[in-house]
């Protein structure tokens, strides 16, 4: 007898979409259902040993790397799968929405590969999840094309020689995707994504002479990248594509995961292409997992921690040192900065704190960088063939000088710098900013010519709360109280009113931002993460 054909998933309280059914067919959704089937189980079981290990660390205030996997670290001989021939020269990554304006523009950008996001740049409705599916679909078919309502400004695509190479980034593991349901319960926002994507672009992007290709946001262990790299094994199976064939880079943008950076790769060895260096969620991690150690944990203004603070120093360069060891690419962090079309002077300015940024990472060996806008495409791109020249990176630079132990990365205290007043404004600020435009179903967002994205929310929030929690004094001599709090997102919330008039505020989602703001920085009991409230709240 044979088995029985796996239930199919229901799509739940969602206004059909046009063209959804290229996306939702039977076969696609058979195929994540069988991923559910066969792989949430799993990933419940690491949400919950996130949890517990949470639980240690408080009770500790400290991490080490893993004693049960010296073993690992210490073998030599082993090292990831050489990369692909469209993923070898990595210098310049552009990131942003599959939104169908971005898709293009990102495509054209000159950046050697473009972050396709389906994680903190996108909020999560339904039509960002099935028509930035659509967008991908279209890209690679070249049905793609976009004119501007408000402009009429017209975009399509250039020959394919000149497109930036598609890496895909999935939902994390904590979100859940509410409008396709399984045996009862919804599916993972991660095997949602995943699942359709590699479905239908596989065999396609493998004609183009690429391939699926994926960044992992959130992980928190090398259990977790083990989960990823089944997934793949048993995807490639199913469509009958050879072993390998996925590509997986890897955000170490946790605490927890910089830990175990060498266990990560050696996991998804056969299916690694590099580890890459976030810096908000990594300090938004730093606060959660550290937000009852007193304080010596206590983070200053997020902009007062670059990436030249020590404890960050640790980080990049052990990450450097690690992705070289193993033959992985090392991918450095994000140029935020969004051009103004009315101050030459800011942008100069920026471009030389840009310019700075890249060199700096270019000369500690990353192989490449992130840039949020397409004007920063050329700035970087400087910076990197000026140390690379006609190489297509510098794995070859091994960085053994890098000795980094493991206080090193929660050095925290020698930070010459401490929260400030302004601080806590800009935090209220970009918060409420960030969140009323996240509610409208936009998630990357240009806030005082930055590009900010979930992850910016979350340093702010999680700011906020350990500034409150640990009892802060300002310079000014006021303490950070939820009084305190309360008081300057109402001065905030007044402002933006002021600044956006009466009919724009009422139309956006201000109040229930504000709301939310000051819900997720001063309750007591600390939320994971931001994005599983205002899922709740996210309309569509």
């Amino acid at each position: 007898m044979s088995a029985p054909a796996p239930s199919p998933l229901a799509v739940v309280e969602a206004a059909p979409l046009p063209r959804q059914e290229e996306v939702l067919t039977d076969a696609a959704l058979a195929f994540v259902a069988e991923l559910h089937r066969r792989f949430t189980p799993r990933r419940d079981e690491l949400l919950a040993r996130r949890a517990e290990r949470r639980a240690e660390i408080a009770r500790t205030s400290t991490l080490g790397f893993l004693p049960e996997t010296a073993g690992i670290r210490a073998d030599d001989s082993w090292k990831v799968a050489p990369a692909p021939a469209a993923l070898n020269d990595r210098r310049v990554e552009i990131t942003g929405p599959t939104d169908r304006k971005m898709t293009i523009n990102a495509l054209n950008s000159g950046a050697k590969v473009w972050l396709a996001d389906f994680e903190d740049a996108s909020a999560p409705t339904w039509e960002n999840v099935v028509l930035g599916q659509l967008n991908l679909i279209d890209a690679y078919t070249r049905n793609i094309d976009f004119t501007d309502p408000r402009s009429g400004k017209s975009y399509a695509l250039k020959p394919a020689e000149e497109l930036a190479t598609v890496v895909m980034r999935p939902r994390g593991w904590h979100l859940e995707e509410r409008h396709l349901t399984f045996e009862g319960r919804p599916v993972p926002g991660a095997l949602v994504d995943f699942g359709l994507y590699f479905f239908h672009n596989a065999q396609r992007l493998i004609d183009l002479g690429k391939g699926p290709y994926f960044y992992l946001p959130k992980t928190e262990s090398h259990l977790e990248a083990r989960l990823w790299n089944d997934i793949f094994v048993f995807a490639q199976d199913y469509v009958g594509i050879p072993q390998g064939t996925v590509r997986a880079t890897v955000l170490i943008e946790t605490i927890t995961a910089a830990y175990e950076m060498e266990e990560i790769l050696y996991e998804l060895r056969d299916h690694a292409a590099g580890l890459n260096a976030g810096r908000w969620d990594y300090l938004f991690s730093i606060v959660k997992n550290f937000r009852d150690g007193g304080a010596k944990f206590v983070l200053p203004d997020r902009n007062a921690v670059t990436m030249t603070a020590p404890f960050m120093r640790a980080y990049t360069e052990l990450l450097v040192r690690t992705c070289h060891k193993r033959g992985a690419h090392a991918i450095g962090g994000m140029a935020a900065f969004i051009p103004s079309r009315k101050d030459a002077e800011v942008n100069k300015v920026a471009f030389e704190k840009v310019k700075a940024d890249k060199d700096r990472e270019a000369g500690d060996g990353f192989d490449g960088s992130w840039v949020a806008h397409p004007d920063l495409v050329p700035i970087a791109m400087a910076s990197f063939d000026a140390v690379l020249g006609d190489r297509p990176n510098q794995k070859d630079r091994l960085r053994e000088d890098v000795h980094v132990e493991g206080p090193e990365l929660i050095d925290i205290a020698s930070l010459d710098a401490r929260p400030t007043y302004e601080g806590l404004r800009n935090a209220v600020q970009v918060g409420i900013r960030y969140i009323e435009a996240w509610l409208r179903g936009l998630g990357a967002v240009a806030i005082f010519n930055l590009m900010e994205d979930a992850a910016t929310a979350e340093i702010s929030r999680s700011q906020i709360w350990q500034w409150i929690n640990a009892g802060v004094e300002f310079e000014n001599g006021e303490k950070a109280t939820p009084e305190l709090a309360r008081a300057v997102a109402a001065e905030e919330l007044a402002a933006i009113r002021a600044e956006i008039g009466e009919e724009a505020f009422a139309s956006g989602k201000w109040q229930q931002a504000h709301d939310l703001l000051l819900h997720v920085s001063l309750d007591a009991d600390y939320a994971d993460f931001l994005t599983l409230p205002a899922y709740d709240q996210l309309v569509g």
